[in-house]
């Protein structure tokens, strides 16, 4: 499966319910929708392997998680001397056996590049995590050529992200196997609601993506008052029909 939809987390909002199972765990029917999800939680507090376990025990066997990393390795120790942490972190997230997806690395805005100490970390969790990584940079200073070239050789794909900040966000970067866009909600981020002309255009965006032979992960993380959902659903609707053989 090369396009993956998904959500931040999988909370059912009420007025989408009845487009989901009736009975089952949240994340049990959420997973009979949609063939992803990325799990936010683990940036806050750890959780044990058998909870990783019991959510990959509780989805379809194609189903995928993206996991955040702990925010205690790229908000406090920002990324230096932290590889008792992503080892912890490695050991944990194994609970979710083959339906481990991509690892996410979300910097602070502050974060400006580190130079050599950012290689350093990407080795230690590749070593450590064989699953694909991500990093969503919020500091201009990693937008820069020669730092997309690091990313490329060391295979680090950049987010895409909406708003994007700064401007050079918008697109995906690093390496070029795998596109991951995170879409937080525009122009009240958490909050907005994507409108269908923005839904077709990310369509667009998925379908040249694949084309080109590039996994395409969208994460809605517009969840405060359940648009995230909303806009997964739409955008599955406008990727099926852009799929759709015209009629005669």
């Amino acid at each position: 499966m090369s396009i993956r939809t998904s959500v931040a987390g999988w909370s059912i909002p009420s007025a989408l319910a009845g487009r989901f199972p009736a009975t089952g765990t949240h994340l049990e029917r959420y997973g009979a929708c949609f063939s992803a999800v990325e799990i936010n939680s683990s940036f806050y507090r750890p959780h044990r392997r058998t909870t990783y376990e019991r959510w990959a025990a509780s989805v379809p066997s194609e189903f995928l998680f993206s996991v955040k990393l702990p925010r205690t390795i790229t908000h406090e120790r920002r990324l230096i001397g932290c590889q008792p942490l992503i080892e912890r972190f490695a050991e944990e997230t194994d609970g979710l056996g083959n339906k481990r997806g991509p690892i996410l690395v979300q910097l602070p805005p502050s974060f400006a590049y580190p130079g050599d100490i950012a290689e350093q970390f990407f080795n230690e969790l590749r070593s450590a995590i064989t699953s694909p990584i991500v990093l969503e940079p919020r500091h201009a200073s990693w937008f820069q050529p020669e730092i997309d070239h690091m990313l490329q050789r060391l295979q680090v794909s950049r987010v895409a992200a909406d708003p994007a900040r700064p401007p050079g966000a918008a697109q995906p970067g690093g390496w070029r196997g795998l596109a991951y866009f995170r879409l937080h909600g525009s122009p009240r981020i958490y909050e907005s609601t994507y409108e269908k002309a923005a839904i077709e255009a990310h369509a667009q965006a998925v379908a040249t993506c694949d084309a080109h032979g590039i996994d395409v992960w969208t994460i809605y993380d517009n969840t405060t008052y359940g648009a995230a959902v909303q806009n997964a659903f739409e955008l599955e609707e406008a990727l099926v029909r852009r799929n759709k053989p015209e009629s005669d």
